[in-house]
């Protein structure tokens, strides 16, 4: 496969909207506006005073190693990315896979269910020199590596927790990451290994809303051929890549393993630097079921589910004093900063893109 850039389709005209400035002005505003108002609940909930002696007793080292931590989470997330890139697109640098991690995370975070994260990442990719068809089939891999891991992570931490620790909610938790980790992983394996029954469901479900919308039949059918077209094209780039370099996805498997591990760990550094000596285990156990909770929440960057359950959940192992500080810290550190970094990128390509339209 080659380097050179493709010629803008459909789909990379879909991975460029991401660049709506409407869009990720509407998404910030909303993920700001939702995030303070919840923190804002949980701290005037859990006794504003104490919360305020809490902040004198900060161990500054603990929150020093986090932003280690941080670092090494963006350097693994760029090259979980640029195993792959490496090898379609040798000439790419591992700083256009780190620009296009934290791209990636920022849009996620401003846009409901993660929708905006990859497509930009493929943008990024695309706007440096990787075909679109490559930029695509690397999202899509390692949205399959995260689909693997996060149910297998789920049922390793149900079966190591002390549910009492975290009452009732936890079933709930788990049906409802359950249910849309495994049904994406469904979608994801089918469109991999049996594109065309994906690709006949796909235009039966044209078919069938025709007949409820007949003035849309046409834009239906078109959706239907270029979605059949699509998940062919990319079931055989997928193809194309594990075969050709086979020990790849078991490589990004374990990467996005020490990936989520550090994610996880981090939240106990946290807690240590607050003074809480809670159990290591528990801790990333609660972590698992949070995730599974906001990952596909409807809000942008599950802003306000998120929140709401670290207050609950952690809740059970952290003094009401510290919630909302710890509240703060684990968003700040897992999302806002990343977040923060990721807008600097945005907002230079949107800037670009503002040249070259002029």
């Amino acid at each position: 496969m080659t380097s050179n850039p493709q010629s803008a389709g459909p789909e990379k005209q879909e991975a460029k909207n991401v660049f709506n400035k409407k869009v990720i002005i509407k998404g910030s505003l909303w993920f700001a506006l939702i995030t303070v108002a919840t923190i804002a609940a949980v701290f005037f909930y859990n006794n504003t005073g104490d919360t305020v002696k809490a902040l004198q007793h900060i161990s500054y080292k603990y929150i020093a190693i986090c932003f280690v931590m941080l670092f090494v989470d963006l350097m693994l997330g760029s090259w979980r990315n640029h195993i792959y890139v490496q090898k379609l697109a040798p000439g790419v640098s591992h700083w256009v896979s780190f620009r296009a991690n934290v791209a990636n995370m920022f849009m996620g975070a401003v846009t409901p269910a993660h929708g905006g994260a990859g497509p930009a990442q493929i943008f990024v990719y695309t706007s440096n020199g990787v075909r679109f068809v490559d930029a695509f089939a690397i999202s899509l891999i390692n949205m399959g590596a995260t689909l693997i891991f996060m149910p297998l992570a789920g049922f390793v931490a149900i079966m190591l927790m002390d549910t009492t620790e975290v009452g009732s909610i936890v079933p709930a938790m788990l049906r409802y990451g359950f249910s849309f980790f495994l049904l994406f992983l469904l979608a994801f394996l089918l469109a991999f290994w049996k594109p065309l029954w994906v690709g006949s469901a796909i235009k039966q479900i044209a078919n069938g809303l025709s007949k409820i919308f007949p003035k849309r039949k046409e834009k239906l059918a078109k959706w239907a051929d270029n979605s059949f077209q699509s998940i062919s094209k990319y079931q055989q780039s997928c193809s194309v890549i594990i075969r050709q370099h086979p020990f790849l996805f078991p490589l990004s498997l374990v990467i996005t393993t020490a990936l989520y591990m550090n994610k996880y760990c981090m939240q106990w550094v946290i807690l240590l630097g607050l003074g809480v000596n809670a159990n290591l285990v528990q801790v990333i156990s609660i972590q698992i079921l949070i995730q599974f909770m906001i990952y596909f929440a409807p809000t942008p960057g599950g802003s306000g589910f998120a929140e709401g359950f670290i207050s609950t959940l952690f809740g059970k192992i952290v003094p009401a004093s510290l919630i909302s500080i710890f509240t703060l810290l684990q968003r700040s550190f897992l999302l806002f900063f990343p977040a923060m970094i990721g807008a600097y990128v945005v907002i230079n390509l949107l800037r670009k893109q503002t040249l070259k339209q002029s």
